[in-house]
C-alpha cells in the first residue's frame, strides 16, 4: 500500500473513532449535577470552530465531500455537547438563585 493511502486510510479511521470518542463526554455534561462544571465552554468551542474551518476547507478548497461530512459530524457533536453544557450551566444557575432567595430555616 502506497504512503498515501495508508495515510487517508489511518486518517478517515482516527475520525470515524472520533465520534465515538464523543458520546461519553456527552453523557458526562448530560448527567452531571453541577452546572457541567468540569468541562470547558472555550475548549469544545475552539474544536467547534477547528472543524468547521476544515469543513470550509474540504468545500472550497479540495471539493471533498467525504472530508466535509467527517468533519461536519465532528462539529455537530460539538455542538451537541455546548448545547448541554450551556443549559446545564443556565438551570444550576436558576436553581442557585432559588435556593438564595429561599429564607434559611433556623432550627433552635
Amino acid at each position: 500500500m502506497p504512503l498515501e493511502e495508508f495515510t487517508l486510510a489511518l486518517f478517515a479511521a482516527c475520525n470515524s473513532i472520533r465520534v465515538v470518542g464523543y458520546l461519553p463526554q456527552i453523557h458526562k455534561a448530560a448527567t452531571d449535577k453541577n452546572g457541567a462544571s468540569s468541562i470547558s465552554f472555550m475548549t469544545w468551542m475552539l474544536f467547534l470552530f477547528a472543524h468547521l474551518s476544515t469543513v470550509a476547507y474540504a468545500l472550497v478548497n479540495r471539493s471533498d465531500w467525504g472530508l466535509a461530512a467527517c468533519f461536519s459530524t465532528n462539529a455537530l457533536c460539538c455542538i451537541a455537547i455546548l448545547a448541554i453544557v450551556y443549559w446545564k450551566r443556565r438551570s444550576h444557575a436558576r436553581r442557585a438563585l432559588h435556593y438564595a432567595g429561599s429564607p434559611v430555616l433556623k432550627t433552635t
